[in-house]
């Protein structure tokens, strides 16, 4: 539809033009949020802002990488979803390193500014939420988009749980709980989404589809 009319080659796997739009408006989203979450987490003094922040961050090259092999293979597709579950783990690792220096170095968040950047960031990925819903289902590849934008909208409801207990307590604990809970979180992502596109690397190999972009990844298999 729209400027191809009718003459654009179809995708491998039947994706449309329309998962194509839904992953951009999505990627914006996220990018958007990278950048404001990113300023108010220093402002704040809030790990888990900070963990937000850098969630943001990895699913805007998550749905850049998805957007590039959204016409792949179906074993281009399930390594890229192998390599966006080995970030995940990356990301995990990051925000405990963060969450044990804030621990030794910080003083307790500011717990106003933690909440209302929380709230703003919830509206953003239950939007993405509802807009890549039908596609949860999809490859590997759509699977851990899905996944992605489901751990965002959890993380900034602990977020804004987090800012509450800050508020009440008056310590920083509550936040630094959050940014360790998130941290599990994206662990558990990790190991779903590269379980699932090993498995697809797996059926790619059995059923022979290969093409000369997998060229490499068949001698390995041979």
């Amino acid at each position: 539809m729209g400027a191809c009319c009718g003459s654009c080659p179809p995708s491998r796997d039947g994706l449309t033009a329309r998962r194509r739009r839904v992953l951009t408006i999505v990627l914006a989203l996220n990018a958007a949020m990278f950048a404001v979450e990113s300023a108010w987490s220093v402002i704040a003094g809030s790990s888990a802002l900070q963990a937000d922040a850098l969630d943001f961050l990895a699913d805007t090259l998550t749905y850049g990488l998805t957007l590039y092999v959204l016409e792949r293979s179906p074993a281009v597709r399930a390594r890229a979803a192998l390599a966006k579950g080995v970030s995940l783990g990356i990301m995990a690792a990051a925000v405990l390193g963060a969450a044990a220096w804030r621990a030794l170095a910080a003083a307790p968040p500011e717990p106003g500014a933690m909440g209302a950047v929380a709230i703003l960031a919830l509206a953003a990925n239950l939007t993405s939420v509802l807009l890549l819903y039908r596609f949860r289902d999809g490859d590997a590849n759509m699977a851990s988009v899905w996944q992605c934008s489901r751990n965002d909208a959890v993380g900034n409801l602990a977020v804004i749980a987090a800012a509450v207990g800050v508020s009440v307590s008056g310590g920083a604990w509550p936040d630094l709980a959050v940014a360790v809970a998130m941290a599990g979180l994206f662990l558990g992502s990790c190991r779903t989404v590269t379980r699932r596109a090993r498995r697809e690397l797996d059926a790619a190999a059995d059923q022979d589809i290969w093409t000369p972009d997998d060229a490499v990844l068949r001698e390995n298999h041979t």
